[in-house]
């Protein structure tokens, strides 16, 4: 971003650009996505949105950034209702694939069409290592220790697993579809050694 927002009106301004950003990326695509279009559907004057974002691929980033922060979030708000396991999984399913059914062509479009996925790779990894804590945290609760592999292991295949999963069925389309999420529950469950 080319500023920080500090005042409730300015972060009010650059929330409705991203979501508005999030909301055309999704519908349109990186061929339809448009300052212009972006600025008209948040209400905002293009020279606001430039007072925060100097293009669309800067715009892009706090995009993603936005996506990662619902990621995380759904991730922890799971862990912190201390469910027993089964509970935990269907809480923890539901709150990622919720946080995908926003905006569900934005992954697509994110992963296979914007531009600055390398750089936005790289400054993430604070992120990305705070994700695969909240795994190894959950894994910590809930496995039962009958493998050498560690707590962050698998974590970091529960967390690739469930990434994978939910992307792909955004990207076909698919991502409402019960059937995806109540066997994406069952694996994870088995997985972790759940066998009820």
């Amino acid at each position: 971003m080319r500023k920080e927002p500090r005042q409730a009106r300015s972060r009010a301004t650059v929330e409705a650009v991203i979501e508005a950003g999030a909301r055309i990326l999704s519908e349109q695509g990186w061929v339809g996505f448009t300052t212009n279009k972006v600025a008209e559907a948040a209400g905002v004057s293009i020279g606001s949105l430039y007072q925060y974002f100097p293009d669309k691929v800067s715009l892009v980033g706090a995009i993603r950034r936005k996506h990662l922060d619902d990621s995380l979030a759904a991730v922890r708000n799971a862990l912190a209702a201390a469910l027993p396991l089964a509970g935990f999984v269907e809480v923890l399913v539901s709150n990622i694939v919720e946080a995908h059914k926003i905006h569900p062509g934005l992954h697509r479009v994110l992963l296979d069409e914007a531009p600055g996925l390398e750089s936005y790779r790289t400054q993430n990894i604070q992120i990305e290592a705070q994700y695969i804590s909240y795994y190894t945290e959950a894994v910590a609760m809930h496995r039962p220790k009958k493998t050498d592999a560690s707590d962050e292991t698998i974590g970091i295949t529960i967390s690739d697993a469930i990434d994978g999963v939910i992307h792909n069925a955004a990207r076909r389309g698919n991502l409402h579809e019960p059937r995806i999420r109540h066997e994406l529950v069952r694996m994870i469950r088995l997985y972790l050694g759940d066998a009820s």
